[in-house]
């Protein structure tokens, strides 16, 4: 039977376990949780986070002396967040309920906590991972490349990105504002830990095989591909800026190598054709450096990152005014070499021309009207990006014959 729970201003930990039909291992994971807690001397909670299990999960979690909690929003960011949200203590342990994670390691979680971390992650490859624990293509594969590339993109020191056993304050949880739903949450937590400057760290834990007899909700190749697209979307610098940047001088490079006459390096011509691909490498990459500036700004607006230093720094010179010089520079520079070549075609009397002499003209100078085309309406963009506005308020009002707009629901 389940003992009398502390009163809620002495709790200091509330382990919470996501559910989805786990009728046969929540009860040995509420027991193994609650066991911890008691030889650890810690004063604390376990709650399940039913996400609408119809095999009497929640009965026999409750029977095991967890505290329920349903959870109708689907998904598993969503079944944490709503236990999350439910927990007593200022310390939340999370943690899968099938058995695979080990709960008597949540004093070595509690005591980094304790230190004054805002998120202590279990590391499996400290810990160990017995026998069948782990698919091949999970421990040698995504694991280790997904956990670098968030090492690479974020500088987190954080070596297992999607450990399940965790452990956090419920201020620093606050802070994060996390906004993901699904299997992503894990990640986000990391990356905005990491980006907000928290204090996190890593203690080993051991990854036990699953003890459900039945295929995990996990669908390695797909959950996989959405924490790198997850990764990639909150790095602009890596989605965009450096592949931007690596396009941008490598076509001018080119460019200025080939604008006067052609090049020939190991055998090999290259001539205006070449001239023209490197012109679309740079106009290609202005593009990516454009969207990573506009993808910053927006992060940064809505909340979903903190602000960036180096993009301040860039947004503090870089004005409407200044996008709007230096394109009006590029149309005419790109008007007056358009403007060469057509007086050289008058010079011909308006005759046939060597095509690859023409070139050198044209292809430089469409492209430097392209680019400052982009430059000034990208500049624009920016600008209501920038535009402050308040939140809320009243909608605008509705054209005569229109539909009168909707209350807006109280929250």
């Amino acid at each position: 039977m389940p003992s009398v729970s502390p009163p809620v201003s002495q709790l200091e930990v509330s382990v919470v376990m996501p559910c989805l039909n786990e009728a046969s291992t929540i009860e040995r994971c509420v027991r193994e949780a609650r066991g911890a807690l008691a030889a650890e001397g810690i004063v604390g909670e376990v709650i399940v986070a039913d996400n609408g299990s119809t095999d009497g999960s929640q009965k026999l979690a409750a029977q095991s002396g967890a505290r329920v909690v349903a959870v109708e929003a689907k998904g598993y960011g969503n079944a944490l967040r709503g236990g999350i949200e439910a927990a007593r203590g200022r310390f939340v342990v999370m943690g899968d309920s099938d058995c695979s994670y080990d709960f008597t390691h949540v004093g070595r979680f509690v005591a980094r906590l304790r230190a004054g971390d805002d998120l202590v992650m279990g590391n499996r490859f400290l810990g160990g991972i017995q026998p069948g624990a782990m698919p091949w293509k999970n421990r040698y594969l995504g694991n280790p490349v997904l956990s670098g590339l968030g090492r690479l993109f974020f500088r987190t020191p954080i070596r297992d990105f999607h450990c399940g056993l965790r452990a956090f304050s419920i201020d620093a949880y606050h802070r994060l504002d996390l906004r993901t739903t699904g299997m992503e949450f894990a990640s986000e937590m990391v990356i905005k830990s990491t980006l907000l400057g928290l204090r996190v760290s890593e203690v080993p834990t051991i990854l036990r095989p699953d003890q459900r007899g039945r295929p995990p909700h996990l669908r390695p190749w797909r959950d996989g591909w959405r924490h790198l697209r997850f990764m990639l979307l909150y790095s602009p610098r890596w989605l965009f800026l450096y592949p931007g940047a690596f396009l941008m001088v490598v076509g001018l490079a080119i460019v200025g190598l080939l604008a006067t006459a052609p090049r020939t390096v190991g055998g090999v011509e290259f001539g205006p054709h070449s001239l023209l691909f490197a012109m679309l490498a740079v106009l290609l990459g202005f593009q990516a450096v454009f969207f990573a500036v506009c993808s910053r700004s927006y992060a940064a607006q809505a909340g979903l990152m903190p602000p960036s230093r180096h993009s301040a720094g860039f947004r503090s010179w870089f004005s409407l005014e200044a996008g709007l010089l230096i394109g009006a520079v590029l149309l005419v520079t790109g008007a007056g070499l358009s403007l060469g070549a057509v007086w050289h075609w008058r010079s011909q009397s308006f005759g046939p021309l060597d095509p690859e002499q023409v070139m050198r003209w044209v292809i430089p100078g469409a492209g430097a009207l392209a680019l400052g085309g982009q430059i000034m309406l990208g500049s624009f963009f920016l600008s209501v990006l920038d535009l402050q506005i308040r939140p809320g308020g009243r909608r605008p009002p509705t054209r005569t014959g229109d539909a009168p707009a909707a209350a807006p629901t109280p929250t």
